[in-house]
This record gives structure tokens, C-alpha cells and sequence, in this order.
């Protein structure tokens, strides 16, 4: 995606929104994901993320996207990236997961906007909104006795 002034407020939104997510994604085992990617498993890919997903989103929010890549260098710490697909209503983010064995990272390729405010900066306060929307939320716990 070609950066623009917005694109580091909204990557770090999005990455924010999601990190639960990559936080469960990390507790895979390396090689494990590195063998999916390699032998083009995309679906074994695509149940896992949306396993991770459905713990903090409602069913639909974060997919697996069209691939990923991994670096696996001889005494050097695996690097996984996975292609999602975010959809938060009326928006879809076409965005890269990085996964290391320490961090994870997100950078977004393209973001649609089904009905855009015509004000990147009203965009962007709606992307942070409608993330908050689709996620799920903690009832109030309620005393039980009086």
C-alpha cells in the first residue's frame, strides 16, 4: 500500500485491535505453520486463525487472507507472515501478520472503506470504531447477592 499520513495511526489501530489474536497465533508451534505455508495447507491455516479469531471477534472479522511466507534462516529465529482479511462492518483491511519468535507485527496493504465520510481523519475514527463493534464484549458481572 502506498503510505500515506494516516497509514502508521491506522496500522497501529488495527494492530491493537487485533493482538489478542496474534498473541494466540504465537502459542503455535514455528514449524508447525512453516510446514502449512510450505506444503500450501491453506486451510489447516485458515481453521487456526479463525480459531484464534473467534475467542475475541464475532465469527467473520479476521480470516486468513490468499498465502503467507515464512523466513527460516540456518541459526536464525523463524519469521511467519500471514495474509488476513479484517472485516469489521462496512470495511475491509487487507493487512500482513508477522510473527516472530518474541513479536508480532502488522502492516496493512489496503484498506476499503464500503461507505467512506469523504475525511481520511473521520475514516479513521470510524475504522477504530467499528474494530471496537466487532470485537466481543465482557458482560458487567453482576453481585449475587443484593
Amino acid at each position: 500500500m502506498k503510505k500515506c499520513s494516516y497509514t502508521t495511526q491506522r496500522e497501529r489501530i488495527v494492530a491493537e485491535a487485533i493482538s489478542p489474536v496474534a498473541s494466540e497465533m504465537r502459542l503455535l508451534d514455528a514449524a508447525d505453520l512453516i510446514s502449512l505455508l510450505r506444503f500450501e495447507l491453506y486451510g489447516n491455516i485458515a481453521d487456526l486463525v479463525s480459531s484464534a479469531a473467534e475467542l475475541y471477534f464475532h465469527p467473520g472479522t479476521v480470516n486468513f487472507g490468499s498465502g503467507g511466507e515464512y523466513r527460516l534462516e540456518w541459526g536464525g529465529p523463524p519469521e511467519i507472515v500471514l495474509d488476513l482479511e479484517i472485516k469489521p462492518r462496512d470495511i475491509t483491511i487487507y493487512a500482513q501478520l508477522t510473527l516472530t519468535n518474541e513479536t508480532a507485527g502488522l502492516e496493512i496493504n489496503h484498506i476499503a472503506f464500503h461507505e467512506t465520510a469523504g475525511d481520511p481523519d473521520a475514516n479513521t475514527r470510524m475504522l477504530e470504531q467499528r474494530l471496537r463493534e466487532a470485537r466481543f464484549v465482557k458482560a458487567q458481572a453482576t453481585p449475587l447477592y443484593g
